[in-house]
């Protein structure tokens, strides 16, 4: 099987291509990466390249074109099944991807307020209502599947799931602007942030050069 060719954003920055980095890295399958910098005057000329949405992420593999994190993410499940993304009680199946759509579509002051910055000084952020209105619901979330489904492991199923690369860069928000959590909430963090694939990423985005206005808070 030909290895797959994973098209990302900045690393410092792009939460939406750390996720299927995260399950592809963490899970140990072979693939190659191209980087395509934020703000470069054809940046969306280079990735209507690979795909006519012309965002990232994007993974080419055979004959294949798969974007957004989500897709990816199922794609990666689907054709590397031994790898178990999806956990296989179909409770807690169910469980992570329903999460996983809710953490695609929701929680936008968290995203608003806290863009991933992983070279940013880590330094407290003033909270609003609704900012920790969206910290409690992921709280709320990360309990729930540790109680029912994660006793075997350190990640929110257990094992390293999908559910777990998609929270990956919530991991980083809530390191970096000291978003208070509660200790259950923060253990959880430091096992994502002390995963292989995590680390493989941070190295490479502490190099980047390169800053993003519209991203620096």
């Amino acid at each position: 099987m030909s290895k797959p060719l994973l098209i990302i954003g900045n690393k410092n920055y792009s939460s939406w291509s750390l996720r299927p980095y995260m399950a592809l890295k963490q899970t140990g399958i072979d693939f190659d990466e191209k980087l395509i910098r934020f703000g470069e005057p054809q940046f969306s000329k280079a990735v209507r390249r690979y795909s006519k949405a012309g965002l990232v992420p994007v993974l080419i593999h055979q004959d294949k074109v798969i974007w957004d994190s989500l897709a990816i993410l199922e794609y990666i499940a689907e054709t590397w099944p031994a790898k178990q993304l999806w956990p296989k009680n179909p409770t807690a199946r169910a469980m992570a991807r329903s999460m996983c759509a809710e953490m695609h579509t929701g929680f936008k002051a968290l995203r608003s307020a806290c863009p991933m910055n992983i070279r940013r000084p880590v330094k407290r952020l003033a909270v609003n209502e609704l900012l920790l209105k969206d910290v409690a619901r992921i709280e709320a979330l990360w309990a729930e599947s540790r109680k029912r489904f994660g006793a075997k492991g350190n990640f929110l199923f257990g094992k390293f799931s999908n559910a777990d690369a998609m929270f990956a860069p919530v991991a980083s928000r809530i390191q970096t602007y000291e978003i208070p959590v509660g200790k259950a909430a923060r253990a959880y963090v430091a096992s994502v942030l002390d995963s292989v694939a995590f680390r493989s990423w941070k190295v490479a985005a502490l190099k980047e050069p390169w800053i993003y206005p519209e991203d620096e808070v």
